[in-house]
């Protein structure tokens, strides 16, 4: 077997480089990409947990704002109104706060806020 020419070997690094540097551009890019994408992440759902936090905090405020109020009453009337309040704070301190891979995070949601526009009517 012949020994390949010094030229052909030249020919074959400048045809492979392309390949190669092609190999490298898309791994450069893949790890950029993948790092970025963690930052971003990270920032809405810091974001997006702050705003569903301070939600539901509103809600406990005026949830147990009210239960003071109606404390000292003790008519028929408003001992249903401390229930319904009642009610709501149970379900504001079973809220799954530190878990945000709970399925039903948004389901949950959706009935404290159903219940705290109950108690606002």
């Amino acid at each position: 077997m012949a020994a390949a020419s010094p030229s052909s070997d030249m020919f074959d690094a400048i045809v492979m480089a392309e390949e190669r540097f092609h190999g490298e551009g898309y791994q450069e890019g893949y790890a950029e990409g993948s790092h970025v994408g963690v930052v971003e992440g990270r920032r809405y759902g810091s974001l997006h947990g702050a705003k569903m936090g301070s939600e539901i905090g509103c809600y406990l405020g005026f949830a147990l704002t009210w239960q003071c109020l109606l404390q000292k009453c003790t008519d028929e009337k408003n001992s249903k109104k401390r229930r319904a309040l009642d009610s709501l704070i149970g379900m504001i301190q079973k809220f799954p706060y530190e878990d945000p891979t709970y399925d039903k995070l948004q389901e949950d949601l959706e009935k404290i806020r159903g219940k705290f526009r109950q108690e606002c009517v």
